[in-house]
């Protein structure tokens, strides 16, 4: 019986004519988008953010597979006041199904999801992703509960999607179909620290004022 690693994988499937740009679907979505909040999932997601205009209330993932969702989940939460937009890829979104499932109990309105979906894992060879298989990331998220839950593979689709994304309730869930291609690499700071720092100061209004240094305390024993 033959190991797992000798089993030859499934072809690759044939190029579809109905599938997008990533970086024209990315610029589209952001373009306008004033305050909103916008979590980028690591890896091309986040260049793609990047690409279409860096900003301190982007926060981009440079590490950290699965956790975009949660992340968009918590600050959808924390502030209903704004809009918040996860952009992600479908491995990410693979490593983090379980998070569709919290996202729907807990439904928040100013939430939506966006999985660019080139069928593929980008960062690591472009191996084949399960959606190249048939896996339905929009049906999951149906399942889960997401009142708004669809894959698009064309323009007009992109434009709905669009106004959806900034004036329309959620908690929205869609699937855009994209190219399997390697765009020019635009990275967004490599610091985490100055990431999540700009990002909450930027959300807050300012930078937090250092803090007083903390004397030790001896207890008795």
């Amino acid at each position: 019986m033959s190991s797992a690693s000798e089993r030859p994988m499934p072809p690759y499937p044939a190029p579809s004519a109905s599938k997008l740009h990533r970086r024209e679907v990315v610029a589209a979505l952001l373009a306008g988008r004033g305050d909103m909040l916008v979590v980028a999932g690591l890896g091309a997601s986040a260049w793609d953010c990047a690409a279409a205009g860096d900003r301190p209330l982007t926060f981009s993932f440079w590490g950290g597979m699965g956790l975009a969702v949660m992340t968009g989940l918590g600050l959808a939460l924390a502030r209903p006041d704004r809009r918040v937009l996860v952009v992600t890829g479908d491995g990410e979104m693979l490593m983090g199904l379980g998070s569709l499932a919290t996202v729907a109990v807990q439904a928040p309105a100013n939430l939506s999801i966006v999985v660019l979906d080139n069928e593929r894992y980008g960062e690591t060879g472009m191996q084949p992703t399960h959606t190249t298989h048939g896996v339905d990331l929009a049906a999951v998220a149906k399942a889960c509960g997401f009142p708004s839950a669809s894959t698009l593979r064309d323009v007009a689709g992109l434009v709905g999607l669009r106004d959806t994304v900034h004036h329309g309730a959620g908690p929205l869930f869609a699937v855009v179909k994209v190219e399997a291609e390697k765009p020019p690499l635009v990275v967004p700071p490599r610091d985490g620290t100055l990431l999540k720092n700009r990002f909450r100061d930027a959300l807050s209004g300012g930078p937090r004022p250092p803090r007083a240094p903390q004397r030790s305390q001896r207890y008795a024993t």
